[in-house]
């Protein structure tokens, strides 16, 4: 017996019974020969973490400060990591599969654009000029289908491209609805396991938190400016908020699909605080986005200019037709989201600024 074929025993015996058994996967759009050291759920792990450039450029990313000179701040990749970990501990204390949610985990955030939550809003607006919309949980998707390995993908399983894909529910509330007992869905669509639910716990319990942390560090609010049924309900100290809601939603979810939640109280706590955060630091331009109309206006510019000129844009994918505006597009958006704020900010300067030149002569 293979070492893979004895972990998948062990999975059998050992997980709960609503966990995504890895032998059990809906497999990989292109059928590959299984692995004797790793699962399906392993190997897409290690895809997500060796292979996908996207991953390295997480590093540097904007989670909500924009260029922060200091250094603790998160970006988007210590966000990831993050989540994972959290999400892990609720995996296993509910006895599910944690490859599975290590690799949705990874893989969340991959499509995020720079900038942060203004250089989302920004590209969106920029390709819906031409037709598309861009949100960053659709595009993550297509970062492990389509661009990676130029222009192969990644091939990974339907269950991590599931949890990619319903991650994320933007603003929207994790309500419970009383009829049905699950969380109000309807963004991205449903996660189709329960770990897939786990990741989109995990990613709202790190974004409340460790943005309450930097808003912190950054000064743009004190502590008691938070809700005060948040802060009684939560706690006041970051470990105590994590724990809080890690320890709620093991207590309040069932290890099987659509059973991952937190209870009421701590659902409609943490909503309240996701609001709190959303009018005072992710949308408030006194705040975190001070430079949201210029970061709006860089990427505004980068598209129009790159639509004009799309030599300039690498083309991995042998489908699209740069004559054609549609796809077009569709490239600049991938060409803008793969960017870093870095890379952003050099290419604008490059593109737009004259360059520096020196004659003969005194």
């Amino acid at each position: 017996m293979s070492v893979r074929a004895q972990i998948e025993a062990d999975e059998r015996r050992r997980l709960a019974p609503g966990a995504a058994l890895a032998a059990g996967s809906r497999g990989r759009v292109r059928p590959e020969p299984e692995d004797d050291l790793r699962t399906v759920y392993m190997r897409d792990r290690d895809r997500i973490m060796h292979q996908a450039k996207a991953f390295r450029r997480l590093a540097g990313k904007t989670q909500v400060f924009v260029a922060p000179t200091r250094d603790h701040y998160r970006t988007r990749l210590s966000h990831t990591l993050e989540v994972t970990q959290i999400a892990r501990t609720i995996a296993r204390a509910l006895a599910l599969n944690e490859d599975l949610v290590e690799a949705i985990g990874l893989a969340h955030d991959l499509g995020h654009a720079p900038f942060g939550h203004a250089g989302e809003e920004g590209l969106d607006e920029a390709y819906r000029a031409h037709g598309g919309g861009f949100h960053h949980a659709r595009h993550s998707l297509r970062v492990v289908d389509r661009l990676e390995r130029d222009g192969q993908g990644l091939n990974l399983t339907w269950e991590v491209r599931n949890g990619i894909v319903s991650h994320s529910k933007g603003r929207a509330d994790l309500a419970i609805d009383p009829a049905t007992g699950a969380d109000d869905d309807r963004l991205q669509g449903s996660p189709a396991t329960a770990e897939a639910g786990v990741v989109r716990v995990a990613d709202r319990i790190a974004y409340l938190c460790h943005d309450i942390d930097d808003a912190l560090r950054a000064g743009v609010m004190v502590l008691d400016d938070l809700p005060a049924d948040a802060l009684a309900t939560l706690g006041r100290t970051h470990s105590q908020r994590v724990a809080t809601m890690v320890h709620d939603v093991v207590a309040a979810s069932a290890p099987e699909p659509g059973g991952i939640r937190f209870s009421p109280r701590i659902a409609a706590t943490t909503d309240a605080l996701k609001e709190y955060l959303f009018d005072h630091v992710y949308l408030d331009a006194t705040a975190a986005n001070a430079d949201r109309d210029r970061i709006k206006a860089l990427l505004a510019d980068l598209f129009a200019r790159f639509m004009a000129n799309p030599t300039a844009v690498p083309w991995p994918l042998a489908d699209l037709d740069p004559a054609n505006e549609t796809d077009r597009a569709r490239a600049v958006t991938d060409y803008l989201a793969g960017m870093t704020d870095r890379f952003a900010r050099e290419t604008y300067l490059a593109l737009a600024l004259p360059r520096a030149w020196e004659g003969q002569g005194g």
